[in-house]
């Protein structure tokens, strides 16, 4: 299974001249964790709701604070036809939650580790399934 088969393809962007307060809202209207920061197009960073609330706890000025002043840096990202378990791999030696893809340096989607548990648990579903109707002895009718 790769990366493209699970990710998330339409994911949010700021641009990092947003100020902390703006990152908020656009999280709080969308309904989402995290926003994928981009410079010029391109993504450069990543801010989710804890770094939001660093940001207040640390008393930072959200209304002028600039998204690229708190950004995740540097930016961890995977490629579409990464397998998810390197995916994995790769969040757990970050110490990371969320990869955006990237293929060419254009953002193309997100997987997070929900995402990853999603499918190791439908993949295991699956086998134990196929297991299951192999090894089953046939229904006996006397």
């Amino acid at each position: 299974m790769f990366v493209n088969d699970i990710m998330t393809s339409k994911v949010k962007t700021i641009d990092r001249s947003s100020t902390i307060v703006e990152a908020a809202l656009l999280m709080e209207k969308s309904k989402i964790g995290s926003l994928v920061i981009t410079g010029r197009g391109v993504p450069v960073g990543i801010v989710t709701e804890g770094d939001i609330s660093r940001a207040v706890s640390r008393r930072l000025d959200v209304e002028k604070v600039r998204l690229g002043a708190i950004m995740g840096k540097p930016l961890i990202t995977a490629k579409r036809e990464m397998r998810v378990e390197e995916a994995a791999k790769l969040m757990a030696e970050s110490h990371v939650k969320k990869l955006p893809v990237v293929d060419y340096g254009r953002l193309v989607g997100m997987v997070t580790q929900t995402d990853i548990v999603a499918a190791s648990f439908s993949l295991v579903t699956s086998l134990k399934e196929m297991v299951r109707a192999r090894y089953s002895p046939p229904d006996f009718e006397p």
